[in-house]
């Protein structure tokens, strides 16, 4: 599995062990849901001004968000012919993340691993239109962060790096 890590902002400062963090999560997502490992998938942090004009491009929805996903391949996968897939891109405002870990009462770390879960799994098809697609979403988000030691409650498994 190839995971792409690029920080195209300067507001939030991003050190060697957040990313090692985002791509152990990606790839512990990648494993749970049987990703063949010749995938790729690519991680950009980003600020809100970037952030809002992609959700306006691409959504139609001219107001920062937290997380987009952008799948590549949607519907049956195409064949990897022995060589690597890109799956797609998962934007992340980490201006967002940092205020969303004050709110929820966590730490930075685990906020931006949640909202890597849970790009890669809209990237996997995985969506929350409905109520009942909104409890397995969760329920597979909450299960690989906590495999990663980033439980929700926080407290001592809410380690930031480990």
């Amino acid at each position: 599995m190839s995971v792409l890590v690029s920080n195209l902002q300067e507001k939030v400062p991003v050190d060697e062990r957040l990313n090692e963090l985002v791509i152990r999560v990606t790839e512990a997502v990648l494993h749970a849901e049987g990703v063949e490992p010749a995938a790729e998938v690519s991680l950009v942090f980003v600020d809100e001004d970037y952030i809002q004009r992609l959700n306006r491009e691409y959504r139609g929805i001219d107001r920062p968000t937290d997380v987009l996903s952008f799948a590549l391949e949607e519907g049956e996968p195409m064949p990897s012919g022995g060589g690597e897939v890109a799956l797609g891109d998962v934007v992340i405002s980490l201006p967002a993340a940092q205020r969303q870990s004050v709110e929820y009462g966590h730490s930075f770390a685990r906020e931006v691993a949640f909202l890597t879960v849970h790009g890669v799994l809209h990237l996997l098809g995985y969506d929350h239109q409905t109520e009942e697609e909104s409890v397995r979403m969760r329920a597979r988000e909450e299960a690989v962060l906590a495999q990663a030691g980033l439980s929700r409650q926080g407290g001592e498994n809410d380690t930031p790096y480990s």
